[in-house]
């Protein structure tokens, strides 16, 4: 599936008790480790904070993410359409 059809498709989140999230319209996984995730959606980069944190499952194809740990902070860093936000200006 390309990207932009991938970018038609809805974005959403769910978390479970603070410790399952759940995420679609996702386009890519820039970053990761047990404290921190840094993801690329069709609506903005997000970053995820908190402990233990790995990912669960992710289907590139649907665009997919599920992570558990111990979510401590969910923050959209960017606005949606392209304006790159402080990871991407960093790192990027």
């Amino acid at each position: 599936m390309a990207i932009e059809d991938r970018r038609a498709e809805a974005h959403s989140v769910k978390i479970e008790n603070r410790e399952k999230l759940y995420l679609t319209g996702v386009e890519d996984v820039e970053s990761f480790d047990e404290e921190s995730m840094v993801i690329e959606t069709c609506m903005g980069e997000v970053v995820v904070s908190g402990s233990g944190l790995h990912i669960q499952k992710f289907n590139v194809d649907n665009g997919e993410l599920v992570i558990e740990g111990n979510i401590d902070e969910f923050v959209y860093a960017d606005a949606p359409g392209g304006k790159k936000g402080l990871f991407s200006r960093l790192f990027g």
